[in-house]
């Protein structure tokens, strides 16, 4: 397969800045490529956090302080680099440079994401600056690989703005959508703001009546190539249920639409390997699984027993991850059943509320911790049996995959991500992965949980239920290649 250059812009990237999944995936995606010999360069704005992380920044060579103007106002930014570490911290021969856009005027703030008015503008400059920093560099992407509305006005400013400038005539753009239900929707009087009122003819016509300007719908309107991260969400947001208003544009624009499962980093995420867990294990030998979870139930002071299942939860607690359908379902479970369960997260105020609740009626069996910690994140996948994710929809998801590689089998909903990662188990064949249920129920919640908890108490049966996941591979090694196969087939010439 042919080198490829490579541009990827993205408002998140691990471990630099990180909100969710989207900083995990960028990273591990230009990992991958660059140990397969493509020239990735990266594009992520230099937050206060960045700057005060103790990172080894270096002033651009080749990058002076450059103007950009929009409408009335004068920006100025310049460029530091510094390479992209290894999940382990270390810095490989071949790592990609990550080139960070230092204007303190827009990035210098508390949060990567704010609620201040000049947002539209703090994300515009973003992509504006990856495509000067090109200019300057005298380096032509084949490729802007672009991820979620903040770099979604990239493809037309591309195709407006600079279509003077021939170092980027062969170069194409690829959209991702990491989460459609994120769009980037703001009022129209923006268009003034970022000096886009001669490119109104380039927008969406119903948008701009109705008053609002939407970042991801341009990008997808604009870029060569649409992405989103696993092959069951891609059918499913052409559809109205989960398109998010989008379905339209995505069913017309089919034909460039492509659903590719992301890959997770082995080099982080391996219990084998696996430095902030107690007890390292593998597959062939899953005796530290269960010191793993005597520690991890101390560390809640909870019980240990080993015929009793833990059930993990990690996760942003938002209505997009479904667990209002938990209240009719856990109390029931927690009455009846000798079960201990564990919740890692924090978000709206109403579920931390509920798990909190469940902690204080039954304290002997639900641990809570609020907020997030990376550390615990990982002794709750290496020390739980099993791992909850009962989504409304989830474009991918990555922790039940880290769960299928800890042996903590996971019970999800079949939406998305999941249903493409998660194979039903069947106790008759001895075949699949975890257990799944299809309506957004709590009737089909509670269904799954009983399936779970039924082969829980037949041993053999779990053991292999649990080998089958150990053994499933979802690393970029596998992903990354379906990457490289649409970036060569967007710049092979026809023919």
């Amino acid at each position: 397969m042919k080198s490829t250059r490579i541009a990827l812009v993205s408002s998140e990237l691990a471990p630099f800045a990180k909100t969710g999944g989207l900083a995990d995936v960028a990273a591990g995606l230009s990992r991958y490529l660059r140990t397969a010999g493509h020239d990735v360069r990266l594009f992520l704005p230099l937050y206060r956090s960045i700057r005060e992380g103790g990172w080894p920044l270096e002033p651009s060579k080749h990058v002076p302080e450059i103007e950009l103007s929009f409408g009335s106002r004068t920006y100025t930014f310049s460029i530091s680099t510094t390479p992209l570490p290894a999940p382990d911290g270390s810095i490989a021969r071949r790592a990609p440079y990550v080139h960070l856009v230092d204007c303190p005027a827009l990035f210098d703030r508390p949060g990567i994401y704010t609620q201040d008015g000049d947002e539209p503008l703090r994300f515009a400059l973003l992509s504006r600056a990856a495509i000067e920093t090109c200019q300057r560099m005298q380096w032509a992407p084949d490729v802007f690989h672009l991820n979620d509305w903040h770099t979604g006005l990239l493809p037309l400013t591309l195709r407006t703005l600079y279509a003077w400038d021939r170092l980027f005539e062969q170069t194409r753009t690829v959209m991702t959508i990491h989460n459609i239900g994120y769009q980037g929707v703001f009022d129209v009087s923006v268009l003034e703001e970022l000096g886009l009122m001669d490119q109104r003819r380039h927008l969406d016509q119903d948008d701009l009546r109705e008053g609002k300007v939407n970042f991801l719908k341009t990008g997808l309107l604009h870029a060569d190539a649409i992405t989103t991260v696993s092959r069951r969400y891609a059918e499913e947001i052409q559809t109205p249920e989960y398109g998010m208003g989008l379905d339209g544009i995505l069913r017309r624009r089919k034909d460039v639409l492509h659903g590719i499962v992301n890959g997770i980093d082995y080099g982080d995420w391996n219990p084998e390997t696996d430095t902030l867990i107690p007890h390292r294990y593998t597959a062939d030998d899953l005796e530290g699984k269960r010191d793993n979870k005597r520690a991890l139930l101390e560390s809640f002071s909870l019980a240990f027993d080993e015929r009793v299942p833990v059930l993990g939860i990690v996760s942003r607690l938002t209505h997009q991850k479904g667990f209002d359908l938990l209240p009719v379902v856990l109390p029931v479970l927690l009455q009846r059943e000798d079960l201990r369960v564990l919740v890692l997260g924090s978000g709206e105020a109403s579920h931390e509320e509920y798990f909190q609740w469940l902690r204080d009626t039954w304290p002997t069996k639900v641990g809570i911790y609020r907020g997030y910690d990376n550390d615990l994140a990982h002794r709750i996948e290496a020390g739980a049996d099993m791992f909850l994710m009962p989504s409304r929809y989830e474009p991918c998801g990555l922790n039940q995959m880290y769960s299928l590689k800890y042996g903590t089998v996971p019970i999800v909903r079949r939406t998305g991500g999941l249903a493409d990662t998660v194979e039903p188990f069947d106790s008759a064949t001895g075949e699949g992965t975890g257990f799944l249920f299809d309506a957004f129920e709590s009737e089909a919640l509670h269904a799954a949980l009983r399936e779970a908890l039924g082969v829980w108490q037949e041993p053999e049966t779990w053991a292999r239920l649990v080998k089958n996941g150990m053994a499933q591979d979802f690393s970029w090694e596998r992903q990354g290649p379906l990457y490289e196969a649409l970036y060569e087939a967007l710049t092979t010439p026809p023919g």
